[in-house]
């Protein structure tokens, strides 16, 4: 039975990880980069998730210009899967083609808009900024306070 971790992100780079396995997982098998899976598969109804990514257990990461799910050596100048640390290197790489195979281990995909607005916890996020700030002005305030104090007992 196939067990993924998928990260989602938003535009904003707000990422959250859900683990899903059984019949939830199944939806992302043979499902390939760039395709869009439902995202009550991870417990965000009302949007699509978009594939982006993924990696198995060795960490080998999934890349979009190979075909399947099985791995493949590369020799690599750059891009996903190989960093070079100067001009004109290559490396051979051992990658993972674009399909989500049983080997696949995390998943990652991208929401159109905000994840916590689509997970309902937009609305917790604006009380608590209301309270920081509520909170920053009245230290703000008491800060202001003693200064002024301290500058009177200078002047004396």
């Amino acid at each position: 039975m196939a067990e993924f971790k998928i990260v989602v992100g938003d535009d904003a780079g707000d990422t959250r990880q859900f683990d899903v396995d059984g019949q939830d997982a199944n939806r992302f098998l043979g499902r390939e980069l760039g395709d869009e899976v439902d995202g009550a598969a991870v417990g965000i109804d009302g949007v699509d998730l978009t594939l982006t990514g993924g990696s198995d257990k060795a960490g080998r990461p999934m890349r979009e210009d190979v075909p399947g799910g099985e791995l493949k050596e590369l020799l690599l100048e750059g891009g996903v899967g190989y960093k070079p640390s100067r001009d004109g290197e290559r490396k051979r790489v051992t990658v993972r083609g674009r399909q989500v195979s049983e080997e696949t281990v995390q998943i990652n995909a991208r929401v159109e808009g905000s994840i916590a607005q689509a997970l309902g916890e937009e609305e917790a996020d604006d009380e608590e900024a209301e309270t920081e700030e509520a909170e920053t002005e009245d230290a703000d305030a008491e800060a202001d306070d003693e200064a002024e104090e301290a500058d009177e007992d200078d002047e004396e």
